[in-house]
């Protein structure tokens, strides 16, 4: 029978209208719609019984549907008995009967008779009675959606075939029946159904189900089925068959509620009683709320249902949000897609984060145990429940209950952290307090024994972390107006962003994230509405929650550092109080660390500037030294090293320690280094230049002292002259790989000697190290200086040096090696030297006569040498500086003469006699005949000066080589 042959749509006020009462007046005989106290089956029971009287009718059905859902479901009915009565309990709104047509058309309808069977459900009455139907529309308080869709139908059964012209009478009624529904309690109570407030719900029976609209499908879980009373095997997850099993009294308010949750989009709550299928009358109570199906068929409702019918659940509205105060319900599809999830769920496992339509793994880390999607997978394949603990990330334990449903699964989540074995949680609780106790006191002391800002930045990464339980830490500081990174443990990448960044040019929200304002956030979306000009951070680096926290010391903010969370994190009011104290902890050590750096930068620049910038290249030696400050190295040392040139190709090599650490002590190397380079200079003898520098050490006062180690290495003859002042010996590694230490006379130390100083002297052969070193060095983890020297020998063996290695890189070994954790509490030095002789065929030397025909055989000797060397161009200014030296010997002193010409770096000439007189540069007037030889020997040579001997004095002169003795240009001042 199609809609247009058996309905017909009326108009809301059609013509011709019987006279009966106007719709006012039809009200005013109903009780007034609110305040009524009304239930939901009592409204429609009285709106119905007042219709049939008004119309006359033999019988009436009020029909509920809540929006969007596939049928009409019968709520109440008058005077329709007999087996047919099943026939209406349920309308597919898609079928041509006149409840279904004026629902969809939203107008009256009417039905003609057709069949004998049509009046089957109407004992008594003849046939030929005809249905008609008017919309009960959507209370006036409740929103209404886009669609005009009616919250139900009104119907009755008309005694004539005609249709009569009611209209206006059932129109009133049905919308006195939406007012009074909007209002309507819930089921009645039994006189006992009270309880104390504060009795515990969370041992109740508890099931979930889910209703689809569209389909007309419901879905219950084994628990929700055993509160129903309905075999799982037998149930065919229909609506009709949970229906039947409702309390026809409740089953209005059910309805009603549903249509009031779905139109407004707000969770959804009713209570109504159960009439089992083992005649045993239960009360529940349902929560659930609205969602919409994935192939757009219709909306849908899913949540729990709890037995209450033991203790009922209070009605006050704060204890309805709190409840159950333990327990989250989810439910997922098949694919592990979240379909329900209700608010404590939401509280329990991912604050600030929307869980509806999201896979589980992604949308609730908590869950990411091992052993959850087993225990899912075991449960769905099996058909029973499975019982699982895990413990979270924040150290949270959850107890999940999983449950199969025909299409997915139910997880019933309660946290057990406090509630479930008191005994064991007591002392699990008491156990993570002492390990957080115990994790404090390393970040203490850590912190404590920091000394950079960089190590400050370390312990933080290293302990901070682990404290919290965090993904990663960075930490800033803030300079000159501008954020700096000092180290950061995670992602570093979407940081380099803000590195040396003007923090007054950066967005308003990115400054309060460099700048540290304390802050705590729980989730990504939080940050982003926070900082929305770092809206890309979170994806970037990864995050899910931060505490930022200020580092503030004396008054003024030093930096700023965040600690990170990989996951959604609410932070309990223990953390953000221990964070606070961290970060006050953190700042005094950063601006301790801060002032160690600045400190620390003073005294490398004052030790740089003290200690040579760089060792000179000569032909004698090869040299290469390292100073290694102390472990703090905030103080400058008293460790020192130097390489002087000497004249005749000789090289001093001198090594020092001043007693102590500081600017004194390095002040003090500072005077001794100077002097001895100058004295040096002047060709004292070693024993007399250690007699100077003890008086400058003495003149210091008490408490000052200084050891120092000075090598005088002769290319020519291979010989060293050595003394030492309370330094040790050097080391000696020959040709041949054995090495030893030479045998020296033991001075005091500078300043606590009295003078004279033994002198020693050994020979060396080409190609011999030598390695000079202070105690520093070798006197560390634990042994004493004999140890320490016998070990640094070891490593100067070929065992242990690489043919091919440098003199940089056996200091770096040596270094390395020796003090392998750079935090002894001495600095130390080191200087390698490999010796390279004069060879033979360089070195010319002549015994002259004490008479005046030497300065003539010293002439033709220089001649046929320097023709022998190819230096034709030196000859004659040669042979004028060796006559005058010669010359003045011959006038001034005595003999034995001795001329010696040298070929290195530079041409060397050597007059040496048995005078100790030293010669001097007289300004001889322009009548003087003497007094110019020493002027013109100054004129046209490079350098000259005079040095002791054992049995005189030497005179000598250098002129600059255009070419080296291998053909290569060289340059004594680059040199």
């Amino acid at each position: 029978m199609s809609d247009k042959s058996r309905c017909t749509q009326q108009p809301q006020a059609a013509e011709g209208a019987s006279s009966g009462a106007p719709t006012q007046a039809l009200r005013s005989r109903l009780p007034p719609a609110h305040g009524a106290d009304l239930r939901a089956y009592d409204t429609l029971r009285q709106g119905l019984n007042h219709a049939v009287t008004v119309t006359q009718a033999m019988g009436g059905m009020v029909h509920l549907g809540p929006l969007g859902s596939s049928g009409l479901y019968l709520a109440v009915e008058s005077n329709v008995e007999g087996p047919t009565t099943q026939r209406w309990e349920e309308i597919d709104r898609r079928s041509p009967e006149a409840p279904a047509y004026a629902v969809r058309t939203n107008a009256p309808a009417w039905t003609a008779p057709t069949s004998p069977e049509f009046a089957a459900c109407l004992p008594g009455v003849p046939s030929g009675a005809g249905l008609l139907s008017v919309p009960v529309p959507v209370p006036v308080p409740r929103p209404v959606p886009a669609t005009d869709e009616p919250l139900g139908v009104l119907s009755v059964f008309t005694r004539t075939p005609e249709e009569p012209a009611l209209h206006q009478q059932l129109t009133a009624v049905a919308s006195w029946i939406a007012d009074c529904l909007c209002d309507s309690p819930g089921p009645p109570r039994p006189e006992d159904a009270g309880r104390p407030a504060d009795r515990d719900t969370t041992d109740l029976p508890v099931g979930f189900w889910g209703w689809d609209f569209g389909t007309g499908t419901v879905i219950w879980d084994d628990a929700a089925l055993g509160i129903l009373g309905i075999d799982a095997k037998g149930f065919d997850g229909r609506i009709r068959t949970w229906r039947r099993l409702v309390h026809p009294q409740d089953l209005p308010q059910v309805l009603a509620r549903a249509d009031e949750a779905i139109r407004a989009r707000t969770p959804y709550q009713a209570e109504f009683r159960v009439c089992r299928p083992d005649a045993g009358m239960r009360r529940v109570e349902v929560r659930g709320q609205t969602s919409s199906a994935d192939d757009g068929s219709g909306p849908c409702l899913a949540g729990i249902v709890r037995d209450i019918t033991s203790g009922h659940l209070a009605k006050d509205p704060a204890e309805r949000v709190l409840w159950p105060a333990h327990n989250g319900f989810l439910a997922v599809d098949r694919s592990w897609r979240i379909i329900f999830a209700n608010p404590d769920a939401e509280r329990l496992l991912a604050p600030s984060r929307q869980l509806l339509g999201r896979v589980l793994w992604d949308a609730v880390p908590a869950l990411c145990s091992p052993g959850m999607e087993d225990a899912g997978r075991q449960a769905a394949a099996e058909g029973r429940p499975t019982e699982l603990d895990i413990r979270t990330y924040t150290g949270r334990r959850l107890h999940v209950r999983l449950a199969p449903l025909p299409d997915g699964l139910t997880l019933c989540i309660t946290d057990i952290s406090s509630t479930r074995h008191p005994q064991v949680d007591e002392a699990s609780a008491e156990g993570a307090a002492v390990e957080r106790t115990m994790r404090i006191v390393e970040l203490t002391r850590a912190l404590a024994g920091a000394v950079t800002g960089h190590d400050v930045a370390d312990v933080m990464a290293t302990h901070m972390v682990s404290l919290f339980g965090a993904k990663g830490v960075s930490v800033w500081t803030h300079e000159n107006g501008r954020a700096f990174l000092m180290s950061s443990a995670g992602p570093k990448e979407s940081l380099d962003r803000f590195e040396g960044a003007r923090i007054a040019e950066l967005p308003a929200s990115a400054q309060a994230f460099i700048e540290g304002t304390l802050d705590f956030i729980s989730s990504a979306e939080e940050f982003i509405s926070r900082f929305p000009a770092l809206a890309d951070l979170p994806a970037a680096s990864g995050a899910q929650a931060w505490a930022m926290l200020p580092l503030i010391a004396s008054g003024h903010t030093v930096g700023a550092s965040c600690v990170v969370y990989e996951h959604p994190h609410a932070f309990s009011h223990e953390e953000r109080t221990l964070y606070t104290a961290m970060s006050g902890m953190v700042a005094q050590a950063l601006e301790r660390a801060r002032l160690y750096d600045a400190e620390h930068r003073r005294a490398q620049e004052l030790q740089r500037g003290l200690l040579p910038r760089c060792l000179p290249a000569l032909p004698a030696v090869t040299t290469s030294a390292r100073y290694q400050p102390a472990g703090d190295g905030t103080s400058a040392g008293g460790d020192w090293y130097d390489v002087i040139p000497l004249s005749a190709e000789q090289v001093a090599l001198v090594i020092g320690d001043v007693m102590g650490h500081g600017v004194s002590e390095a002040v003090t190397m500072g005077r001794l280094r100077t002097a001895g380079r100058t004295l040096a200079d002047l060709e004292q003898p070693l024993d007399e230049l250690f007699f100077h520098l003890n008086e400058i050490v003495s003149g210091l006062g008490d408490g000052f002292y200084a050891t120092c180690l000075c090598i005088v290495y002769d290319p020519v003859s291979r010989m060293c002259q050595a003394i030492t002042a309370g330094h040790p010996p050097p080391v000696v590694l020959r040709p041949d790989g054995t090495s030893y230490f030479p045998d020296l006379p033991v001075n005091p130390p500078l300043g606590a000697a009295t003078p004279p100083f033994d002198t020693a002297e050994f020979s060396l052969p080409d190609g011999a190290i030598l390695a000079l070193y202070t105690d520093g060095l070798v006197v560390t983890g634990g042994l004493d200086i004999a140890e320490g020297m016998g070990r640094l020998a070891r490593h100067l063996r070929p065992a242990h040096v690489q043919v091919t290695e440098t003199l940089d890189d056996l200091c770096d070994r040596l270094i390395t090696t020796l003090l392998p954790d750079q935090r002894s509490r001495d600095d130390s030095a080191l200087l390698v030297a490999r010796t390279q002789a004069l060879a033979p065929e360089n070195v010319s030397c002549l015994q002259l006569q004490d008479d005046p025909t030497a300065a003539g055989q010293a002439r033709a000797h220089v001649r046929a040498q320097l023709a022998a060397w190819n230096l034709d161009e030196l000859i004659m200014t040669t042979e004028l500086v060796a006559s005058e030296l010669v010359g003045n010997v011959v006038r001034h002193a005595k003999g034995p003469i001795t001329l010696r010409l040298l070929r290195g770096r530079t041409l060397i000439c050597e007059v040496a006699d048995a005078s100790p007189a030293m010669p001097r540069i007289r300004r001889a007037a322009d009548t003087d005949e003497n007094g110019r030889g020493l002027q013109l020997i100054s004129a046209v040579t490079s350098r000259w000066g005079a040095r002791y001997t054992g049995s005189g004095k030497c005179i000598w002169t250098e002129q600059l080589l255009s070419t080296d003795p291998l053909g290569e240009r060289v340059s004594y001042e680059s040199a």
